[in-house]
């Protein structure tokens, strides 16, 4: 079972939001405006840029799972670093610690535990509200990924073109990406692929789209990136593993899984969609043919 030491303060405020007090949920909301930056100063000012009391955000703390205040902003503090490290420093730290197993063994478990906790913060009735947005052919969906994530924006966007129409893969160039925003209605929607180090870029398009009117639904990891504060709905997938590099495979799982829940809600006009490319391909002789 998960512990609260497996979580991260996000995760920990996401889980327990409905037991806080009033108060304490002002006092949350405002960390999460700008997480996890917002909570690391004084006690005294982010109760007073939260406008509730000293004694609130003590009480918040140990709701959350902490013996205070301090502990929860060294938690703070340790997510920041992790959030900015570079390759050879994730690679160093699993090192040190690596038990005496074969890597397949170690990275096996890493990824079956982050698929484990992964799936108990996901909210079922969200992940249907996304789904059922993306099936929604009147609204044109752009799908954009960063340096590492356009990756996964790519999957995405390939197979979502098998299933429907009105999609727009955003260019890797940031610098003409105020073009496809501006070709973009208000009630489109905007899928951002986001994990650490986060770009900048991604987080300036999140914002000028969202003033656009444009819904946003945004991947990233348990820390989450600064663009999905201006999301409707963002999905936090566990990524650590024993490597320089962190792991696809859990927000992989979770793209996959959309992609055949938007293919169930649309499927009569996906079947005959599919039948048409079908025969497309079968014209341009791609694919191998036994008789």
């Amino acid at each position: 079972m998960e512990t609260p030491q497996d979580l991260t303060v996000a995760e920990r405020i996401r889980s327990r939001f409905d037991e806080l007090t009033r108060a304490e949920r002002q006092l949350a909301n405002a960390i999460m405006d700008n997480y996890p930056v917002s909570g690391l100063g004084s006690i005294t000012v982010i109760a007073d840029a939260s406008d509730v009391s000293t004694p609130t955000v003590v009480r918040m703390a140990k709701k959350l799972g902490f013996r205070g205040f301090p502990d929860l902003q060294a938690e703070l503090r340790a997510e920041v670093e992790a959030t900015i490290s570079n390759p050879i420093s994730k690679h160093n730290r699993w090192a040190g610690n690596a038990p005496d197993t074969h890597i397949l063994n170690r990275f096996a478990d890493s990824v079956m535990e982050n698929m484990r906790q992964t799936l108990r913060q996901i909210d079922p009735e969200e992940f249907n509200a996304v789904a059922k947005l993306l099936s929604d052919h009147s609204r044109g969906i752009h799908v954009v990924g960063g340096r590492i994530t356009h990756s996964l924006a790519d999957y995405f966007f390939t197979h979502m073109q098998m299933v429907r129409d009105n999609l727009t893969l955003v260019a890797a160039n940031s610098n003409v990406w105020p073009h496809y925003v501006l070709n973009m209605k208000a009630d489109d929607v905007l899928v951002i692929f986001d994990i650490r180090r986060y770009e900048r870029d991604i987080q300036h398009l999140a914002e000028m789209a969202k003033s656009q009117g444009v819904t946003l639904v945004v991947f990233t990891d348990q820390w989450g990136s600064p663009a999905a504060k201006h999301a409707t709905h963002s999905f936090h997938s566990r990524i650590e593993v024993p490597s320089a590099w962190d792991s696809a495979v859990v927000p992989l799982f979770i793209i996959e899984a959309m992609i055949a829940a938007v293919q169930d809600l649309s499927w009569v006009e996906t079947e005959d969609r599919m039948k048409s490319l079908e025969e497309l391909l079968d014209q341009t002789r791609m694919f191998r043919k036994f008789k």
